[in-house]
C-alpha cells in the first residue's frame, strides 16, 4: 500500500464539473445558498445539493447557517489557493471556456482571489512591495519586514491586530492569469478592503471582476510603482 497523501480523492471532488463551478463560484469569498450554487453550476437543486454534501465531507467548503438560511463557502484560503493554481494550470496547457468575452479581459485587470486582490493589479502591487523592501521573499514563504509594517500602518491597516489574528498574515498566491505572484493572507484581505473603503476599488456584484475607478487608477500607481 502506498503511504503519505491521497490526492486522488481530492482531485476526483474538484474534477467533476458541476463541483468544479461550484467551488469556482465561491472564489469571490462570498457565501452562497444551495439555489445560487445550482444555477452558476447547471444543475438541479437536488443534485447540487448532492455536490454539496460530498464537499462539505472533503473539507472543500464549509456551511454557514444564517436564519433560516444555509449559506456555503470555501474552507480557507489553502483550498481558494489550490483552486487559483489549478486555474493557472489549465490556463497554461490552454483548457479553457470556450466562450470569451469583455469581462475575460476585466477578470484579468483586476479580480476577487477569494478575499485578496487578484490579476495584473494583485501581481504589481505584490512585486513593487517585495522590490521596495517591504515584503520578503524566501521561497514560497513571505514575511512584512518593518518597513512593510509603516508602510501598512500608513496605508491604514493595523498590522498589530492583524497580527494576533490565525490567519497567516502573508502568504503568496499564484495568480492564474499572471503566472506570478500575488499577496494573500491577513495583510492581503486588510489591503483590498482599504482600497475599496477608499473608492479605488469596487466590485461587480455577483462576480469576481473589480472595476478600477479614476482615481484609484491614479493611487494606485503611485502607491505601487514599479522599479
Amino acid at each position: 500500500m502506498k503511504e503519505g497523501p491521497d490526492i486522488s480523492h481530492l482531485a476526483a471532488m474538484i474534477g467533476d464539473p458541476a463541483r468544479a463551478n461550484i467551488l469556482t463560484a465561491l472564489m469571490d469569498g462570498r457565501a452562497l445558498t444551495a439555489s445560487e450554487l445550482a444555477a452558476g453550476a447547471g444543475v438541479a437543486l437536488p443534485t447540487a445539493s448532492g455536490h454539496l454534501a460530498k464537499l462539505v465531507d472533503a473539507d472543500l467548503i464549509r456551511p454557514r447557517k444564517e436564519g433560516r438560511h444555509k449559506y456555503f463557502q470555501l474552507a480557507d484560503e489553502d483550498v481558494a489557493a489550490v483552486l487559483e493554481a489549478l486555474m493557472g494550470l489549465a490556463e497554461g496547457r490552454g483548457i479553457t471556456r470556450v466562450r470569451t468575452g469583455p469581462r475575460d479581459a476585466q477578470m484579468r485587470e483586476a479580480r476577487v482571489c477569494y478575499n485578496h486582490l487578484a490579476g495584473q493589479m494583485g501581481v504589481r502591487m505584490f512585486r513593487s512591495m517585495v522590490a521596495r523592501g517591504l515584503l520578503a521573499e524566501d521561497g514560497p514563504a513571505v514575511t512584512l519586514t518593518g518597513d512593510g509594517a509603516d508602510f501598512a500602518n500608513g496605508f491604514g491597516v493595523d498590522v498589530p491586530a492583524l497580527a494576533k489574528s490565525r490567519a497567516p498574515l502573508c502568504r503568496s498566491c499564484l495568480d492564474w492569469s499572471e503566472r506570478r505572484s500575488h499577496l494573500a493572507g491577513a495583510l492581503g484581505r486588510a489591503m483590498l478592503t482599504r482600497m475599496e473603503g477608499d473608492g479605488w476599488l469596487a466590485r461587480v456584484p455577483g462576480q469576481r471582476v473589480i472595476t478600477v475607478t479614476p482615481k484609484g487608477q491614479t493611487a494606485f500607481a503611485a502607491t505601487f510603482p514599479l522599479t
